[in-house]
């Protein structure tokens, strides 16, 4: 019954925008007619092309992928400018609607003085009348049925007013993901971080962590852009990969062949991955053992003691959240860290930043997540802080650190506004 009430509610949400993008851009910028009905039944078909892409993707069914995906994103955009849009347009209407009522005054107190000025000319002497020639007829002008009947001047500045508020969110939107789209589909940006660990060896001092994670293998990425995440992280000759989570949206059977180039990862200390939700959704089980074939070593709950430079650092990884009740089983933060060694330092891997708490209480030295996208579309960024306690970058709990990347790749619309992909060098220091 959960599942009904949230697709309905889901369909009337979806239906409601495209007659709200339906009655900014077509309704009130045209009159009654054909355009106005060709502009209903396109916000119709529209409407039915996000449910579609969403249950198509999930099934298989990628055809609608591209065209689907990128309306989604459009749509968005054009609801969030044309809503940006209201206060002014209301603060305009106001000002066309007192100036109309300014001028009726103005009409109406000429009106008043014009019979005044009728009635002190009755009483004048009448003009002489010219007499017109015996036969002749004078015919008043009469109006042409074919003349078309004049629009009111408030009317026609409202239509103008809602036509140029039209053509700016059209403009803006497109623009605005047409730069996203470019951002997502390109090639990671490298981005490097100092995080100092009061444990580190000085003989670690500088050991480097490539980081990534979300890289989402799916209907609309695929064998050429694990290739271009791989190639980032090679070239930043890390001692260590983190694949925190995320990686695919769809089976081992479907994306096999597109997570083929993971197997090229080079790093002195191997690399090393952890599940996110969206392995949960295409089979986790499946997906963590071909990531084993691949050569990356997966953390199931699990500590892997990284001996470097003379020195070592505990590498830790848990599940995400999503795995709970699964066969693999939710995160377990206690259970990877036991018998541990409280003088060496820890970092963990967990996909969701969320988990910092427990790393906290656990006394971890830094958290390596993902799972955020760093918003991936503002203002998302904004929807994604009530759940997370970071959206991406660093941030201290107590002795506990966290670093957030962005993910390489993208979820749904192929858009990257304001969080471009990422793979992050981590250095750590020591004090």
């Amino acid at each position: 019954m959960g599942i009904v009430l949230l697709v309905v509610v889901a369909f009337a949400v979806i239906g409601l925008i495209h007659f709200y993008i339906w009655k900014r851009l077509v309704r009130d910028t045209t009159r009654p007619g054909r355009v106005r009905r060709a502009g209903a039944v396109l916000a119709v078909v529209l409407g039915l092309l996000v449910p579609a892409t969403l249950i198509g993707t999930r099934t298989g069914a990628t055809a609608l992928a591209w065209p689907g995906y990128l309306w989604i994103a459009l749509m968005f955009y054009l609801l969030v400018v044309l809503l940006l849009l209201e206060i002014p347009m209301l603060l305009v209407r106001i000002a066309l609607r007192r100036r109309a009522t300014t001028a009726e005054t103005a009409t109406a107190d000429l009106s008043e003085a014009v019979p005044a000025a009728t009635a002190a000319g009755a009483n004048a002497e009448p003009l002489p009348v010219k007499e017109q020639p015996a036969g002749t007829t004078t015919t008043a002008p009469q109006p042409r049925d074919d003349d078309p009947s004049p629009t009111p001047p408030g009317i026609e500045r409202r239509l103008l007013l809602a036509r140029g508020a039209a053509i700016f969110a059209g403009l803006t939107a497109t623009g605005i993901t047409a730069y996203g789209a470019r951002t997502a589909l390109s090639a990671p940006r490298l981005d490097r971080v100092q995080i100092t660990l009061a444990k580190l060896p000085r003989s670690m001092d500088g050991f480097r962590i490539a980081t990534v994670s979300d890289i989402h293998l799916g209907p609309l990425a695929g064998r050429a852009h694990t290739e271009r995440v791989v190639a980032a992280i090679n070239r930043t000759q890390a001692d260590l990969v983190a694949v925190v989570g995320d990686l695919v949206d769809g089976s081992v059977a479907e994306l096999g062949a597109a997570a083929a180039p993971l197997r090229d990862i080079q790093s002195k200390h191997g690399a090393f991955f952890v599940t996110g939700n969206h392995e949960y959704y295409s089979g986790a089980e499946e997906w963590l053992a071909e990531v084993e074939r691949l050569g990356i070593r997966t953390l199931r709950n699990q500590r892997q003691l990284i001996t470097a430079r003379g020195g070592a650092i505990d590498l830790a990884g848990v599940n995400d959240i999503a795995g709970e009740g699964t066969s693999t089983g939710g995160p377990d933060i206690a259970g990877a860290l036991r018998d541990r060694d409280p003088g060496i330092p820890v970092v963990l891997l967990a996909h969701q930043p969320i988990q910092v708490h427990d790393a906290a209480d656990n006394k971890v030295d830094l958290q390596l997540s993902g799972h955020t996208h760093g918003g991936q579309m503002v203002p998302f960024n904004f929807l994604v802080r009530l759940e997370q306690p970071v959206v991406n970058g660093y941030a201290r709990f107590g002795d506990t650190q966290l670093y957030v990347t962005n993910g390489a790749g993208f979820w749904g619309p192929p858009v990257r506004v304001g969080a471009p992909p990422q793979v992050t060098l981590v250095e750590l220091r020591s004090p």
